[in-house]
């Protein structure tokens, strides 16, 4: 026997879903595809970007400079990869395997000379010009996975937009518009994943709480309240809109896909360790898990963690490598902030992911982007124990998936690695490069207010696809 039916004011005022609304960030609700049986299909088209906080050094990892002066190249040897004429650092020894996966871009560059870590971030993610940053324009552009979210949200899950532990520590490494999905608004703003004490190389790691709404009760009684909407309400447009948007809410809170993302004990062990037991190597795991479950947009901060005996470093900047000059230790060494501690773990983290992402099938929708917000300065500071400081003017990226070529090497920096020498690509060009890459057309209106506002300032590198 049906219950009684409420009216058009008790619906609005009871809310339906309730804990669920358009201003809960991350919670984007896309339409769902589903096959013959009527499962829902895997939705296309995904993106891990590794965001390298702090600023990894070029000519120390990617990009090195055997043939410089030594206060140039620095301590580390090249070795060659599985494509000829390549070489990396002789700590890549994983990703020297597989350089044929991904396309290795060597002349990123911030023409305007943006060497803080807030601007040059805010540049990255925004898609935005440099001048108009560097003039000091009040900007609320919204960051690219909050562009992903509008404009291709999740088939299948809560959340389309998600970010695997967000900067903290000193917040010179958080850009403005992280938190609040910029002009946007709050729906297409990341849910935040994680923290310095809640990772998932932990054995306690939980999710957040928008996967924990199980309760079957509450659920229950949610359902009886949709089921008993006045049908005569239903003729009212406007409540047909927020009917459709809580029957979506209550069709993504009981699905299981996106809580069993974050159950890694899941995995095999071996796959677990293919990408390392620490915050990186399982947060790109996560990053892959979620983006099957049907997230459209993962940021993945690069933090490798703490060295054991090393406390030094909030969970937001392995890569910010100053040296002495700033207390953070020697660039080259095994501390938190050094080299030696971050990059292999680097290297077992992309190698793992690049790997596992093929096995699966994943790679040919997935796009992963790695990098940070600049390079590091060609020539090593004098003071001990070494380090380089922030270099705007020429750093590199690592890109594959969605039909990027790998095995290329696309652009090249001068002798020292001070400057590009062919084929600049600025920040907002690998903004571009990833919405071209992911279907989205750049000639959409991105704002919400009817103001038409472009997606980004920048022009997709169309010569790293085929």
């Amino acid at each position: 026997m049906k219950g009684p039916t409420i009216s058009r004011r008790r619906l609005i005022q009871g809310g339906g879903i309730g804990a669920v609304n358009l201003t809960v960030p991350g919670l984007v609700f896309g339409s769902d595809k589903t096959d013959a049986s009527g499962n829902a299909v895997a939705s296309k088209k995904s993106c891990i970007f590794v965001l390298l906080c702090g600023g990894p050094s070029h000519v120390d990892t990617w990009d090195m400079k055997p043939d410089a002066p030594s206060e140039y190249r620095g301590p580390y040897k090249t070795i060659p990869t599985k494509v000829p004429g390549l070489h990396l650092n002789e700590m890549h020894t994983k990703l020297a395997g597989i350089t044929n996966e991904f396309c290795l871009i060597r002349s990123v560059t911030h023409p305007g000379g943006i060497s803080n870590h807030f601007d040059a971030m805010h540049n990255l993610l925004s898609g935005q010009s440099e001048k108009r940053i560097q003039q000091g324009v009040p900007d609320d552009s919204p960051y690219v996975g909050s562009v992903v979210a509008k404009h291709l949200p999740s088939k299948r899950n809560l959340v389309s937009n998600a970010w695997l532990i967000k900067c903290v520590g000193r917040p010179v490494f958080c850009a403005p518009n992280i938190s609040s999905g910029g002009y946007l608004g709050s729906p297409y703003a990341p849910v935040f994943v994680g923290s310095a004490d809640n990772h998932p190389a932990m054995p306690g790691f939980k999710p957040p709480q928008i996967y924990e709404t199980t309760d079957p009760t509450r659920l229950g009684n949610r359902r009886s309240l949709l089921d008993g909407i006045d049908p005569d309400a239903l003729n009212d447009p406007s409540v047909k809109d927020w009917q459709r948007l809580r029957e979506m809410a209550f069709d993504g809170m009981t699905r299981q896909e996106g809580r069993k993302a974050f159950e890694l004990h899941r995995e095999p062990t071996k796959i677990r360790e293919l990408y390392g037991m620490n915050p990186l190597g399982q947060n790109l795991l996560l990053a892959r898990r979620m983006v099957e479950s049907g997230v459209r947009f993962v940021t993945v901060n690069g933090w490798t963690g703490q060295a054991p005996h090393d406390k030094k470093g909030p969970p937001s900047s392995s890569w910010d490598m100053h040296g002495g000059n700033m207390g953070m230790g020697n660039a080259f060494g095994n501390g938190s902030y050094g080299m030696g501690f971050c990059l292999p773990r680097l290297d077992q983290a992309l190698h793992g992911l690049f790997t596992d992402l093929k096995a699966t099938g994943m790679m040919d929708d997935t796009l992963v982007v790695v990098m940070g917000e600049f390079g590091r300065t060609p020539k090593v500071l004098t003071q001990q124990p070494p380090g380089r400081q922030h270099w705007p003017k020429c750093f590199s990226a690592i890109l594959a998936g969605c039909g990027i070529r790998g095995g290329a090497v696309y652009g090249k920096s001068d002798k020292i690695g001070a400057a590009p020498e062919s084929d600049p690509v600025h920040p907002q060009d690998i903004h571009a490069t990833v919405l071209h890459a992911m279907g989205i057309p750049l000639n959409l209106a991105a704002d919400n207010s009817g103001v038409s506002r472009p997606l980004t300032a920048g022009k997709p590198i169309l010569d790293i696809f085929g």
